[in-house]
C-alpha cells in the first residue's frame, strides 16, 4: 500500500499544478488523494503477467473510408460566402487583446 500523502506533499502538488488551495482545502484533500492512490495501487495488482495490456477489451476495426485525394475547392470558391477576407484567408475580428 502506498503511504498516505502528507499535507505538505499535497501543497507541493497543488503548487506544481498552479492551483491555489486554502489551508482547509489542503486538510480536506490530503486524505482523499491518499484514498485515490490506494485505489490505483489495488487495480495495478489485478492484471497478471499473462494478461496483455490493451486499451479496449473488444477487438476494434477501422470503420473509416480510404483516404483518397479528390478535387478540392479553390481559394475563391472557399471564400465566396465569407463576409470578409484578406490575402486569401477568412478575416475575423480579434478576440484576444495584446495581454494574451
Amino acid at each position: 500500500m502506498p503511504e498516505a500523502l502528507s499535507r505538505d506533499e499535497v501543497a507541493h502538488l497543488a503548487d506544481l499544478a498552479r492551483i491555489d488551495l486554502s489551508e482547509a482545502e489542503l486538510d480536506h484533500l490530503a486524505p482523499q488523494l491518499s484514498v485515490i492512490l490506494e485505489s490505483v495501487a489495488s487495480i495495478q495488482g489485478v492484471a497478471g503477467d499473462d494478461v496483455p495490456p490493451s486499451s479496449n477489451p473488444l477487438p476494434l476495426t477501422n470503420v473509416f473510408r480510404e483516404d483518397v485525394v479528390e478535387d478540392c475547392l479553390t481559394p475563391e470558391q472557399a471564400l465566396s460566402g465569407a463576409p470578409a477576407q484578406e490575402d486569401q484567408r477568412f478575416a475575423v475580428p480579434r478576440i484576444l487583446g495584446d495581454e494574451q
